[in-house]
């Protein structure tokens, strides 16, 4: 292969994936990539993760307390799930500044 034709095809290439980081899409459908300001990244760092930890043990508190209760109605995991882990999940798996997860699988 002529270095012609190297060239044309590694701009081409290149081309091709300028234009998809510039769409903001990592190419798979699954995903979508949010891209918050630096202020929503300060007030997360600042206020919101603190208080979605302290929301994490209270919600783990409360979870243990009720723990008779709930077995006994059958919604052990319903009461997990939303005492314990969406809070830990907003704490810790999202990315700093962004709104849900930070990726947002669609179904």
């Amino acid at each position: 292969m002529n270095p012609f034709r190297i060239l044309a095809v590694a701009v081409l290439l290149s081309a091709g994936l300028s234009a998809q980081a510039s769409e903001g899409g990592s190419g798979d459908p699954n995903y979508t990539l949010q891209n918050p300001p630096a202020y929503a990244m300060i007030g997360d760092l600042l206020i919101a993760r603190p208080l979605l930890a302290v929301a994490t043990v209270i919600g783990a508190g409360v979870f243990v307390v009720s723990l008779p209760f709930t077995a006994l109605a059958g919604g052990i995991g319903d009461a997990g799930k939303a005492l314990v882990v969406d809070p830990a999940k907003a704490t810790f798996v999202r990315c700093l500044g962004c709104i849900g997860e930070g990726f947002e699988q669609r179904e």
